[in-house]
């Protein structure tokens, strides 16, 4: 039981870490909430983790139900979400913005970024999302999902922790170090979203001709 406590949590965390990428959000959050006092930015880094977490959480919960009603298989999924993954990966590697200009303006304007932009659709989007359903359709028991929890919990953590001591980060490694940072994690991301779109075709194949496998 235990076993599978662990597996989940660190499977978990170790699927969504690279994908909600809490180091490439920090210079992000700084810019969006570079008019505000420490005290009020420390609040939205909080709020911003429980955020993810809840918005996390509940497609975990929900995911087989969503699944369930779209008629839609774990294959499908796998390449869908391989897709998403890897179209992330790419602008992470080309060094494009996770916002766009409308996003990252509208962010700027409003008082509060901790739902949208900073969780949603930054931290805890599409390829998250479909990260966490995955891990929802493996699960079988209690235990499996609360191990999945607890991995997004772990997330939670560590987004705050990134977001909190994130300004000497940022004047350490400064927008170029950032910008080799991210894509070192964008070409291990890209690596993922092979794997789950080879996955999902095997899943796929193993459902539509079960013998050409054998």
């Amino acid at each position: 039981m235990w076993q599978s406590l662990i597996f989940y949590t660190f499977g978990t965390l170790a699927g969504l870490f690279p994908i909600a990428n809490p180091i490439g959000a920090v210079p992000i959050f700084y810019s969006l909430t570079a008019e505000d006092t420490p005290r009020y930015r420390l609040k939205q880094a909080r709020k911003t983790a429980f955020n993810v977490i809840g918005v996390l959480v509940a497609f975990l919960f929900l995911g087989k139900l969503i699944l369930g009603f779209f008629g839609i298989s774990l294959g499908v999924l796998r390449i869908a979400g391989g897709l998403i993954v890897g179209h992330t990966a790419w602008e992470m590697i080309t060094a494009r913005q996770r916002l766009t200009t409308e996003e990252n303006q509208a962010g700027v304007d409003q008082e509060d970024v901790s739902f949208t932009p900073m969780a949603v659709p930054m931290i805890s989007g599409p390829g998250a999302i479909g990260v966490v359903i995955s891990q929802a359709t493996q699960a079988t028991k209690w235990i499996d999902y609360l191990g999945c929890a607890l991995g997004i919990g772990l997330l939670g953590g560590l987004i705050y922790l990134f977001l909190k001591l994130g300004e000497p980060l940022i004047e350490k490694l400064g927008k170029t170090g950032i910008g080799a940072l991210n894509r070192i994690l964008g070409f291990l991301i890209l690596a993922i979203a092979v794997q789950l779109i080879a996955n999902g075709t095997l899943e796929l194949l193993k459902t539509a001709a079960p013998n050409l496998l054998k």
